[in-house]
């Protein structure tokens, strides 16, 4: 490719126009765009989308997105005119459910560096006046929240990009996709055919078909959501006028699926209070045959409960009337993030689709720089159109997850709260073992996971189980507290199958890998390694263990469908290396605790003492009549290994182990237990505690950094940086009060004011204490250093520790 690619966007609403203008800002000159529509009012979301930005969102990604949103429009104008107006967003709560929400949505914005405040009613309704407060408990104030005219915003940065050299092409409908090989080459429109390097398509709900041209599914449902306006409200006579438009804060009643904008003397009311409305990718209109595509016709019997809860938390309503409303389309994906990335189907074509206003101008940042230079600045895994599995990417999945996203956009949904249906779609062999024992499942990557099991309900370890708070309280049991005390004491099952497993052959193969990872990995037969994946700035993209069971054959335990992507990208083009998913084949227990090797070894021939089965190495063997591939891992702390075999022989593999280990009081244990158990040594997950914003060292992860390998992905960002140099780290705390069980996002204190926030965190029933892990700042990070965790709007005092705060000496893993 040249040094100025030729990059086509398909797509002029705001995402298409924002990208164009940071690509051209950043010397990408050579963008062409197109529109089937006209400029700029193009017919899509961005040409109804009423405007209002809420900053406030549990993703820190999302968060910086609709927070470099807020000050990039808030800097641009058209004519004259703004392009955001920074009038602060409300959020009122009716329940008291609502009201400790806000309270932890206030906590979330603390943790990101958004300044918010929690108000009373009174403060709520003098900052918004057309409120009753004696309707609701209390408010939540973002003061640099605000209201985006999107199609001023779109066509101002279009204008910044045309001056830099962009092209802008509308009534150009595109009609297919050229490849050569396996690469973009060209987009044809019926107006003709525009050579490209680059295609990125920013369609919005019309992604779906640019994304069948070159064979890409594109995971969204286009959705109605219904948009009413009033007619003129006499207390708002006045206040406004064209020019000015909104002066009070936009509004946001949660519990009633509502939102409020001022428009002059009228108000716009937003509603996700109905029934999911999806709408058929192939039977949007094209803007040729209907001037606003994107906008149906209003339902007004599905208004009737929004309007009813308007007149009763805004009364001055009562002197108007629903002037006019519609059913306005726009996006909505299975777990209501944003499609973003290259496709691993056709080098060159990237997704930048279901893309809110709010978030634009930060996605469009992200992309940017993800193409110019190779990698976003922000974390961007929750948004990467590879994260999901393939089962993930079928229709009716994407329709039914999509339905449900929308109808719990508003709903207080706990951390761990699992989508209902469909479910189950991937289960382990041993799930009819787990039912039968009263597993509890939640969900993950389509996989049914126990985090409990019901039969251990009358284990006398229950009894030691402290109880907690009611938001920790849902979807655990102290039955799991139970289950982590047994693994300590004694042996315990976990079903490690839903652990993404890879399978990389070939006479290059170790070659490849010493390319990509950070730890030596030349090492003999049997060798197990933990080592991590970086980018090119040095950023955690991952973190594997990988096992050299032949020469030429690794094994892979990856994080998930990112790690296979990332992998298939840099692949040598001469085949000398394949990769390969092993996970729906294969299945895997892990077998922990200090009687781990009485368990297994009456099982088999092959010697599993510590001599002979050292910490970190891999055989075969067979356990009764089950071939298996055992590893001598343990991600809890305890004696053990992670024992694979074929899916076929999965069953006969449970009932081996579960029958050999009743004499020795053997328990299934579910990720509940897992959770609490790897905190307390210390142990990372990826996507929680470190991403690629962090590098090893930051997460305390430099033991698995080997400077002395010629050459890895990453090493040179890595120069000059040492444990001794980071300015922030990952950090442990202890937690004083015991019924004090955070879930993470919660921003942390020192002297008053923010300086980190939690990602992970459980009881440790081990510690006797709750236990979460921080991103803090270096100085403050030694241990002994007291600090303050904001819980739903109190303080909770903790302390800074070392780690691991649990068998630190790693005698129970080494014995």
């Amino acid at each position: 490719m040249a040094a100025q690619p030729r990059v086509v966007i398909i797509g002029a609403g705001i995402v298409g126009c924002a990208l164009s203008d940071e690509l051209t800002a950043r010397g990408w000159t050579d963008v062409t765009v197109l529109e089937q529509g006209p400029l700029f009012a193009t017919g899509g979301s961005t040409s109804h989308a009423p405007g209002l930005v809420f900053q406030t969102n549990g993703s820190k990604t999302m968060t910086e997105f609709a927070r470099y949103t807020v000050e990039k429009y808030s800097a641009l104008t058209l004519d004259g005119q703004w392009c955001f107006k920074q009038v602060g967003g409300l959020e009122v709560a009716t329940s008291p459910e609502r009201l400790a929400e806000i309270r932890r949505r206030h906590g979330w914005l603390s943790s990101w560096g958004v300044d918010s405040r929690l108000l009373t009613p009174e403060e709520s309704a003098a900052l918004h006046p057309l409120l009753d407060p004696e309707r609701i408990l209390g408010g939540f104030h973002i003061p640099s929240d605000g209201l985006a005219k999107a199609l001023r915003a779109g066509e101002a940065q279009a204008r910044l990009a045309t001056a830099r050299g962009a092209r802008f092409h509308a009534h150009h409908t595109v009609t297919g996709i050229e490849t050569t090989g396996d690469r973009v080459s060209a987009v044809v429109t019926d107006q003709g055919t525009f050579p490209a390097d680059i295609v990125v398509s920013c369609a919005g709900f019309w992604g779906p078909r640019i994304g069948q041209m070159v064979g890409q599914p594109v995971p969204l449902v286009p959705m109605a959501h219904q948009y009413a306006r009033t007619t003129e409200l006499p207390l708002l006579a006045g206040r406004n006028d064209e020019h000015t438009e909104a002066s009070l804060p936009i509004l946001r009643n949660q519990d009633a699926g509502l939102y409020y904008r001022e428009l002059v003397d009228r108000i716009g009311i937003g509603s996700y209070a109905h029934r999911p409305m999806p709408v058929s990718p192939d039977r949007v209109a094209h803007p040729s045959d209907s001037a606003m595509p994107s906008s149906l016709e209003f339902t007004e019997a599905d208004f009737e409960g929004a309007w009813a809860d308007s007149l009763a938390l805004l009364p001055s309503l009562a002197d108007t009337k629903i002037e006019e409303g519609f059913n306005g389309i726009f996006s909505f994906t299975s777990d209501g993030m944003p499609l973003m990335g290259e496709s691993p189907k056709v080098q060159g074509f990237w997704l930048a689709e279901a893309v809110w206003v709010t978030h634009s101008a930060g996605v469009a940042k992200a992309m940017a720089e993800w193409l110019v230079d190779g990698r976003p600045g922000t974390d961007v895994h929750e948004c990467d159109v590879n994260r999901f599995e393939e089962v993930q990417l079928a229709p009716s999945y994407v329709n039914e997850r999509s339905c449900q996203n929308f109808a719990e956009v508003y709903d207080i949904l706990h951390p761990l709260q699992p989508a209902e249906r469909p479910r189950p779609l991937r289960t382990s062999p041993f799930h009819a073992r787990q039912e039968a024992l009263g597993a509890v499942f939640l969900e993950g990557g389509g996989w049914e996971r126990p985090h409990w099991y019901e039969a251990n309900a009358d284990l006398p370890e229950v009894a030691r189980v402290p109880g907690r708070g009611d938001w920790a309280s849902r979807y655990w049991s102290p039955i799991a507290g139970a289950e982590a005390l047994v693994t300590r004491e004694r042996v315990a099952l976990y079903d490690m199958t839903p652990l993404k497993r890879l399978e990389i052959t070939g006479p290059e193969a170790l070659a490849f890998l010493q390319r990509l990872t950070t730890n030596q990995l030349d090492k003999p037969v049997g060798s197990v390694t933990y080592t991590l994946l970086l980018d090119a700035a040095g950023g955690v993209r991952s973190d594997l263990t990988i096992a050299r069971l032949e020469t030429e054959r690794f094994q892979i335990g990856a994080n998930g469908n990112l790690d296979l992507d990332w992998l298939r990208r840099h692949l040598p083009d001469d085949g000398s290396v394949q990769v390969r998913d092993i996970t729906a084949g294969t299945c895997c227990l892990g077998v922990w605790g200090p009687r781990a090797r009485d368990l297994v070894q009456p099982l088999t021939d092959t010697d599993f003492s510590h001599k002979g089965f050292g910490y970190f190495k891999a055989k075969q063997a067979y356990l009764g009549d089950v071939p298996v591939t055992a590893m001598r891992l343990s991600y809890v702390g305890e004696l053990g290994w992670e024992i694979y075999t074929t899916a076929d022989l999965g069953a006969r593999l449970w009932d081996t182990l579960w029958e050999a280990g009743q004499e020795l009081g053997i328990i299934a244990a579910g990720r509940s237990a897992f959770n609490s158990l790897r905190l307390e040594k210390g142990y990372r997950s990826w996507g929680h505690d470190m991403t690629t914003e962090h590098n090893p060292y930051e997460a305390g992860l430099g033991f698995a950094v080997r400077r002395s390998k010629e050459h890895f992905t990453g090493k040179s960002a890595l120069e000059g940086i040492s444990d001794e140099t980071v300015t922030r780290r990952l950090t442990p705390l202890v937690v004083q009060d015991e019924q004090s069980v955070v879930m993470g996002h919660e921003p942390v204190y020192v002297d008053g004011r923010p300086v980190g926030y939690v990602t992970s965190a459980a009881y440790g029933y081990t510690i006797g204490a709750p236990l979460a892990y921080a991103w803090m700042p270096a100085e403050l990070a030694a241990p002994g250093t007291p600090v303050e965790i904001e819980y739903f709007g109190a303080k909770v005092a903790a302390v800074t520790a070392a780690e691991p705060l649990f068998d630190p000496e790693m005698s129970r893993i080494r014995r």
